[in-house]
């Protein structure tokens, strides 16, 4: 798995979640900007936040890091 399959999985995760940038920021303890980042740059977010992320989004870690499939 490459860091840009990565990214696009991340991404596809956010836009899914039917939550907006900021509703998710602030869940995550962010800026919104900052979740635009990872949507639109690659950016990826540090540990603590991936793992916030992810509980939010309801999705596991292992299919947006490509160690198991959706």
């Amino acid at each position: 798995m490459d860091l840009q399959t990565i990214q696009s999985r991340l991404r596809e995760s956010i836009k899914q979640s039917n939550l907006t940038q900021k509703e998710i920021a602030k869940q995550i303890g962010v800026s919104f900007q900052t979740v635009s980042k990872y949507m639109c740059e690659d950016i990826f977010p540090a540990l603590d936040t991936f793992a916030k992320l992810c509980k939010v989004l309801d999705v596991k870690s292992d299919y947006i890091l490509g160690i198991e499939e959706f």
